[in-house]
């Protein structure tokens, strides 16, 4: 094992994108991630077109680094299996809502006696302090929950969800950080502890921390939302040839713009433009002027003319060109590994550069079961108990 992590052990029990995505995060950062997972696997094994059933395009980029162990619940002699486990782990990560855990037997307070000193991450759909504990939450729910959907409606006219798990990994990323926080503190006490990361509340958080605005204040100062973001006019601006995304931001940057396009006069002769306070007020009717003056020209003679200006703007990528983009080429973002079981497949390095603790690379997405054996084995199980517990269905491998 490398990297910043190793030598951290941590439990997961989580499924589907949001947990997945926090364990992949310290998986990458070279911690010992042991993915428990049903009989049946983890759902997102089978999302998408993969090359092989169970080990989904998903799955390769949620579950790298991770090892497998596949446990039937259902069954006592698992969850002992998983208890034993529990001294050796430095963390236990689950996102099962606490009612399945606690007839589980694997709450907060039954793990913590077993190791005191283990850092529990509970993520959850709604906090245990409200109303909607309890309830079942997805990425969607959570959208609209957090506003996203009535955002879009205002920007866009249409109430829409953001086309991705946006709330998934932002929320993962949340508990990730949370989860190295907990870790961080019990390094420097001893001391292990709960720690609980709610969808809702982080995702209202995220959307109001930008959108809360005047209504910070008592009184009021203004309606909330942001104008700039929720402008109808922010958006890609269509060339002569193509699109371009263009986003002058400070004094500078606009009164260059002004000059490229041959208006440099606005920024002192329009008011609703001479600062950043007006521009925001007047954002709809200024996005509109930018739009309007972009499809004069292609978007190659845009780049050259607003780079050379030093003003931000990018070529919008579609997801098929995105993986053709020549920086990440430089930065080797993407490489084609050959997998074990899966073959040549396309993976992306973890973002980050480190200059002592580099993150481990070339740890692939695990087959179902795959590290069974091994594992049980670290838990203290002869091989003649493993195979018992693999002939009873308490346990299975890929093979």
């Amino acid at each position: 094992m490398s990297g910043p992590l190793a030598g951290i052990r941590i439990l997961d029990l989580t499924t589907v994108q949001m947990g997945p995505w926090c364990t992949r995060i310290v998986a990458d950062y070279g911690a010992d991630v042991i993915k428990v997972e049903a009989p049946e696997g983890d759902s997102s094994r089978y999302t998408g077109v993969p090359r092989h059933r169970g080990m989904s395009g998903t799955f390769q980029h949620n579950a790298r680094g991770k090892r497998s162990i596949a446990l039937d619940l259902k069954q006592q002699a698992a969850k002992e299996a998983i208890l034993r486990l529990v001294p050796g782990a430095d963390a236990f990560v689950s996102n099962i809502r606490p009612g399945a855990l606690a007839r589980l037997g694997l709450d907060y307070e039954s793990v913590k006696k077993l190791n005191p000193s283990i850092v529990y991450l509970s993520m959850v759909g709604y906090g245990s302090g409200g109303r909607y504990a309890g309830r079942p939450a997805y990425d969607d729910l959570i959208q609209a929950a957090s506003g996203i959907p009535m955002l879009l409606q205002r920007s866009t006219g249409q109430p829409r969800y953001i086309p991705m798990a946006a709330i998934d990994r932002i929320v993962g990323g949340a508990a990730a950080n949370a989860l190295l926080a907990g870790l961080l503190a019990r390094a420097r006490t001893g001391i292990g502890q709960r720690i609980e990361v709610p969808m809702f509340e982080t995702m209202a958080q995220f959307v109001l921390s930008e959108h809360m605005q005047g209504t910070t204040f008592d009184p009021p100062t203004s309606p909330p939302g942001y104008p700039r973001t929720l402008s109808r006019q922010r958006r890609p601006y269509e060339t002569k040839d193509g699109f371009l995304a263009v986003l002058p931001y400070n004094d500078g940057q606009w009164r260059r713009f002004f000059e490229v396009a041959g208006k440099w006069h606005v920024l002192e002769s329009d008011p609703r433009f001479a600062d950043i306070g007006a521009r925001t007020a007047n954002i709809d009717s200024l996005y509109e002027m930018v739009g309007e003056e972009l499809q004069h020209r292609t978007t190659d003679e845009w780049l050259d003319l607003l780079q050379k200006a030093d003003i931000p703007c990018m070529r919008p990528h579609t997801l098929e060109s995105l993986m053709e983009d020549p920086h990440l080429a430089d930065s080797g973002f993407f490489k084609w590994e050959d997998h074990p079981s899966e073959g040549r497949i396309r993976t992306m390095r973890e973002p980050s550069t480190w200059s002592e603790t580099e993150p481990p690379t070339g740890r692939f997405a695990p087959r179902l079961g795959q590290h069974t054996r091994e594992v049980l084995a670290e838990a203290g199980y002869d091989a003649a108990e493993i195979e018992a517990m693999i002939s009873a269905k308490v346990a299975k491998t890929d093979g």
